[in-house]
């Protein structure tokens, strides 16, 4: 059986945080594409924490790609590692479900005409992706378990649920 990964969106395009109450941060689509094909060996931590790492692009552990919904993201952590174990065992049971993002803002626009300054980021550099239990962008962000048996075989199931309507058979 496959090892299991965890995966979901690091980031939605668009959707606004709230920074230290300061002001809102939102991510243009494309903003990370250039860091992205110029630096592509992201790192995923445990809570942006360099001494707890979960996988990385270089070695085939951690994809990273940009889509139209926002930042997508599939990490299979070692899980003979205490900390694979902890991250498949603590999103699995759902205790973690988000995900943060350490990044370098390289082109902002702000808008200072709201009760609180915007910040859309235009382009940035991302260096990792952190599994956390409160991100920023809280639940825009997701983090979920599953088994490339178990989505194989969904996307059978799915494929032969289509025919079968084709043919009319419910």
């Amino acid at each position: 059986m496959a090892d299991p990964f965890i995966s979901g969106y690091a980031l939605q395009w668009g959707q606004p945080a709230t920074v230290a109450g300061l002001f809102v941060e939102r991510f243009a689509r494309g903003s990370l594409d250039k860091s992205l094909r110029d630096y592509p060996d992201v790192c995923a931590l445990w809570s942006h924490d360099e001494s707890r790492p979960l996988g990385r692009v270089s070695n085939g552990s951690l994809e990273v790609r940009s889509d139209a919904i926002g930042l997508f993201y599939a990490l299979t952590p070692n899980p003979d590692s205490p900390n694979g174990q902890e991250a498949l065992a603590t999103v699995g049971r759902q205790d973690v479900g988000q995900v943060s993002v350490g990044f370098w803002s390289e082109i902002e626009e702000w808008d200072d005409r709201q009760d609180m300054p915007q910040r859309l980021i235009t382009q940035s550099r991302l260096s990792e992706i952190s599994l956390v239990l409160h991100g920023a962008y809280g639940d825009s962000t997701s983090a979920a378990l599953s088994r490339a048996s178990e989505n194989a075989a969904a996307a059978v199931r799915r494929k032969a649920e289509a025919a079968h309507r084709l043919c009319g058979i419910r």
